[in-house]
C-alpha cells in the first residue's frame, strides 16, 4: 500500500499483523552490498534487457526470457507480465516464470482490484507482504505460496500497457530501491512488449485482409475485371476492401469500402462489414435497401465506429449498374471516345452515422466497351493537395481499355515513387465490346 505524507508518495508494505514498513526508509533490511558494486551489478543487469541476442526472439519467447533476467536483477523468485486487454478492463496473463499457470489457465485481472489492478489504476508501484485472498484477486499466488509482492506499471509513450510483477517465496522484503530498480527495468520490458503486440497485430491485420480480399475475381461473362490493394506506408494495413460476387437471382454485385482507423481492429471490423454485406446482397437486388440493412446492424454492433461503402448491382444484362454510396467517394466512368468522369451520384451519409435520411440508389448506363473505377480514399487524398486537384489527375487517367491496364495506368498516376500514407483499393470492371 501507499501513504501519502507532506505531498510526498511513500511506498509501504503491510505485514500480516497489519503493521506497515516504509521501504524508502529501508526497514529491517538485510546489510547491502557496497555501493559502487551494487551499482555496477544493476546497471550490468538493465544492459542485459537490451541484448542484442534477444533481436531474433519470438514475442512469446522474448518475454519469458525478459522475465528471468528480471528475477536475477531482483533476486525474485516468480515474475510475470500481464497486458491490458481491447477494452481496457481487465489485465490478462501473457508470460510468467516461476508461475506459469497464471498463462496456462488465462488469469484475467480486473483492472482496480487486487494486487496487479490497483498497479494499472494508480499507475505506481505496489509492494503487498501479505499475499491472501484479502490482497490479490488471482488465487494462484498465495496458492504457490509467496509471500511478498513488487508490481510496478509497464508505460509507454501510448500510456499503461500493463503490470510487471515480481514475487518471493521467502523471508525476503522488496525496498524503494527494488521499486527503483524493477521500475526501471519495466520500461525496457514495455517497450519490448509494445514492439511485440505492433508486429504481432500488423501480422495478423495482414494475414486477415488477405484472407478476405478475394484472391481470385470470380469470371463474369462480358466483364474484364482488376484489384489492387496497397497497404498504407505509415498506418499499415487498414479497413480497405473490395468484392465483386455473382447474386443467385441473376446479375452481378460490385462493393468497396473503407472502415474507420487501421490495424487489426480495423482489418475485423472490415471482415464483419463484407459478410453481413454479403448475406443482405442475397437477398434483394436494390443496393439502397441493402446498405440500410447493413447500416442498422454496423451500428449495432461496430460501437464508435464508422465505414464508407459504395455498393452496386449489374444487372444480368450489364447494361445497367444501379448504385447507393454510404458516404464513398463516387466512381470514374470511361466511355469509348470520352473523357473520363466522375459519376454524379449524392452520397448518403457513412454507416455508423444515426440519421433519418432515406439511402437511395442511381442507375448508370453501363456502354460497350467502357471502363468504372472504384478506389478509396487512400488513393487521392494528400495532407498536401487538394482533393480537386488529385481527383482531376485520377480522371485523366482512367481510359477505356483492359482492367489491368487501367489499375497500372491509375497507380503509375496517383502513387509513382510517393508511396501511400493510407492504404488504397481500386477495382476496375471493363464491359467487353463486341470483339
Amino acid at each position: 500500500m501507499k501513504e501519502e505524507a507532506g505531498g510526498e508518495v511513500a511506498f509501504v508494505a503491510q505485514d500480516p499483523y497489519g503493521a506497515t514498513r516504509d521501504l524508502r526508509a529501508g526497514g529491517a533490511v538485510p546489510a547491502a552490498e557496497p555501493e559502487s558494486q551494487a551499482t555496477e551489478d544493476r546497471l550490468r543487469h538493465l544492459e542485459s534487457l537490451t541484448d542484442a541476442t534477444l533481436a531474433p526472439l519470438s514475442f512469446d519467447d522474448l518475454l519469458v526470457e525478459l522475465l528471468d533476467r528480471v528475477r536475477d536483477m531482483i533476486g525474485a523468485d516468480t515474475a510475470a507480465v500481464l497486458l491490458l486487454d481491447e477494452s481496457l478492463q481487465y489485465l490478462v496473463a501473457t508470460a510468467a516464470r516461476g508461475i506459469e499457470e497464471e498463462v496456462y489457465q488465462g488469469v484475467r485481472v480486473p483492472v482496480g482490484q487486487g494486487f496487479a489492478g490497483r498497479v494499472v489504476a494508480d499507475e505506481r508501484p505496489v509492494v503487498i507482504e501479505q499475499v491472501d485472498d484479502t490482497t490479490v484477486f488471482n488465487p494462484i499466488l498465495f496458492q504457490k505460496g509467496i509471500r511478498t509482492l513488487l508490481g510496478v506499471p509497464l508505460v509507454t509513450s501510448d500510456g499503461v500497457l500493463g503490470v510487471l510483477h515480481v514475487g518471493t517465496l521467502g523471508d525476503r522484503r522488496f525496498t524503494a530501491e527494488d521499486a527503483d530498480l524493477l521500475q526501471r527495468a519495466a520500461q525496457h520490458v514495455a517497450l519490448a512488449a509494445r514492439a511485440g503486440l505492433n508486429k504481432a497485430e500488423r501480422t495478423a491485420a495482414r494475414a486477415l485482409q488477405r484472407s478476405y480480399l478475394p484472391s481470385r475475381l470470380p469470371a463474369v461473362a462480358g466483364l474484364d475485371l482488376a484489384a489492387r490493394y496497397i497497404p498504407g506506408e505509415l498506418i499499415g494495413v487498414g479497413g480497405d476492401w473490395y468484392d465483386v460476387f455473382p447474386l443467385p437471382f441473376g446479375g452481378t454485385a460490385i462493393a468497396i469500402g473503407d472502415v474507420m482507423g487501421h490495424g487489426l481492429s480495423a482489418a475485423l471490423a472490415m471482415s464483419r462489414l463484407r459478410g453481413a454485406l454479403r448475406a443482405y446482397s442475397l437477398e434483394q437486388p436494390d443496393p439502397a435497401a441493402v446498405l440500410s440493412r447493413l447500416d442498422r446492424n454496423f451500428q449495432h454492433f461496430e460501437d464508435a465506429e464508422l465505414a464508407t461503402v459504395l455498393y452496386g448491382y449489374l444487372e444480368p444484362s450489364l447494361e445497367r449498374l444501379h448504385l447507393s454510396s454510404a458516404g464513398h467517394l463516387a466512381p470514374v466512368l470511361a466511355r469509348p471516345g470520352e473523357q473520363a468522369a466522375l459519376l454524379a451520384i449524392s452520397p448518403d451519409p457513412p454507416l455508423g452515422v444515426a440519421t433519418s435520411t432515406q439511402r437511395i440508389s442511381v442507375p448508370i448506363d453501363v456502354p460497350l466497351a467502357s471502363v468504372l473505377l472504384f478506389y478509396t480514399d487512400g488513393l487521392v487524398e494528400r495532407p498536401t493537395v487538394p482533393l480537386g486537384a488529385r481527383l482531376e489527375r485520377l480522371t485523366r487517367s482512367v481510359v477505356p481499355g483492359r482492367a489491368e491496364a487501367v489499375c497500372m495506368a491509375v497507380a503509375r498516376e496517383l502513387i509513382d515513387k510517393d508511396p501511400p500514407r493510407d492504404d488504397v483499393a481500386m477495382l476496375a470492371v471493363r464491359r467487353l465490346g463486341m470483339d
